[in-house]
């Protein structure tokens, strides 16, 4: 049975644009091992015990010490398009005196989207045009340039002598 280089070429093509559609994924964050952070038990888990269970939380609370933040996510990419968060999982642990006090698991659907103000912050001064930057500093003469004789501080040498 033979094929021809048409065939070939199509099958080769065939093959390329069913690899393309194949996404690709990727873990970020907190990544379990056996056990997820969800298996944190009200007042039975204290900090260590959970710093032996899941590590180091990915984040603490920055106004509140005693509240630790581990997060994951999962995000798909197909071919040359953005990524896309498939799953997001937060699990935010508070303590109390050490022991576990409350586990709470935010996800995906509990997120809220934050549209970004494009606004700048006005500056002091005046904006120059190109122009004005380029030849500003044309006709102007560095100070002291024409033979002033005052002994000014910082300069070389010190105060000259008469």
């Amino acid at each position: 049975m033979q094929f021809s280089s048409t065939k070939l070429a199509i099958a080769g093509c065939a093959l390329l644009l069913a690899s393309a559609c194949m996404p690709i994924s990727r873990n970020h964050g907190f990544v379990t091992s056996k056990e997820s952070p969800g298996d944190i038990e009200a007042g039975v888990d204290t900090k260590t015990t959970v710093l032996s269970k899941y590590g180091n939380p990915s984040t603490t609370g920055v106004f509140e010490k005693d509240k630790w933040y581990y997060m994951s996510e999962l995000r798909e990419q197909l071919g040359y398009l953005r990524p896309r968060t498939k799953t997001r999982t937060i699990t935010a642990v508070a303590f109390k005196d050490g022991v576990v006090d409350d586990v709470s698991i935010y996800t995906i659907k509990d997120g809220h989207v934050v549209s970004i103000v494009g606004r700048k912050t006005p500056t002091r001064g005046r904006e120059l045009s190109i122009i004005q930057q380029l030849l500003g500093g044309v006709g102007r003469l560095p100070q002291g340039a024409l033979g002033d004789s005052q002994n000014l501080p910082g300069g070389a040498g010190g105060p000259r002598r008469q």
